[in-house]
């Protein structure tokens, strides 16, 4: 039986194939970890974590091949407000709710939101091609934290 995350594996490998990338050992690696992250990790993290199979890969290979990922719509990138540029595989359509106070960043899925792009296109004249949603607050651990160090005493954001 193949898994949800194989099967995204083999159209993205598809994919790239179709679109005439060569697919390189780093790259099939960069694309495994990126499926099976529930992290949104950054480039430095994959470069960690893949470094001591591919001792002469640089962390210029991870952001070059996260780039080709981009710009073929297989990868995500986020600016959470941390410095860290962070990265998330498309596996099907989702949202994220962000911790403004850990980085934690959370996976969500709400149809509620398929209708948005044609709502903007009708109110906009847009000829809308896709949509981002986040929402911040504070993730449980962070609540429980914080609760505790104020005595019981929410912190407002």
């Amino acid at each position: 039986m193949v898994t949800q995350q194989e099967s995204v594996y083999d159209q993205t490998i598809a994919r790239l194939k179709k679109a005439g990338i060569r697919i390189t050992p780093q790259r099939v690696a960069i694309i495994r970890f990126m499926i099976q992250s529930v992290a949104h990790p950054t480039a430095e993290m994959i470069y960690a974590a893949l470094a001591p199979a591919f001792p002469h890969m640089s962390v210029a290979t991870i952001y070059n091949n996260l780039k080709l990922l981009i710009d073929q719509g297989l990868v995500e990138e986020m600016n959470v407000g941390d410095v860290a540029t962070h990265y998330d595989f498309a596996l099907a359509p989702h949202y994220h709710a962000v911790c403004t106070n850990c980085g934690r960043i959370v996976d969500f899925v709400y149809s509620g939101m398929n209708d948005v792009e044609n709502v903007a296109a009708g109110k906009t004249g847009f000829a809308v091609s896709g949509h981002h949603l986040e929402v911040y607050g504070l993730c449980p651990d962070c609540q429980r934290k914080l609760a505790m160090t104020n005595g019981g005493k929410q912190a407002v954001e």
